[in-house]
């Protein structure tokens, strides 16, 4: 047929990648644009201010749970020292060594 769709560019990967980084990229735009719309009264304010923590409790604990007991400490330490030091980089590299470190030791 030889018609604009059977290029090869078609048959990888990359018109995926392009589709979903431009939807990636309309809905952050969608999401300031919306924002700008809110009026910032304190219970909204105090929404977005619980945010992350829900975001973090709903992405990370059912991860940790299906790791086991190294999961589970690992991200009480790096919650704990999140909330403690405000640091990520802390938080993280402590977390990283705490859970490879229990994995080392057979758990």
């Amino acid at each position: 047929m030889g018609g604009l769709f059977d290029s090869a560019f078609f048959s990888t990967g990359w018109p995926a990648i392009i589709g979903t980084a431009l939807v990636t990229y309309l809905l952050r735009i969608g999401g300031y644009y919306l924002m700008g719309h809110v009026t910032l009264t304190p219970p909204v304010r105090r929404g977005l201010e619980a945010l992350p923590g829900c975001i973090f409790i709903a992405a990370v604990i059912p991860l940790a749970l299906r790791a086991g007991v190294p999961g589970i400490v690992s991200v009480l330490v790096g919650g704990g020292l999140m909330f403690r030091f405000g640091n990520e980089i802390i938080a993280l590299f402590a977390a990283i060594s705490i859970a490879a470190g229990l994995r080392a030791f057979g758990f």
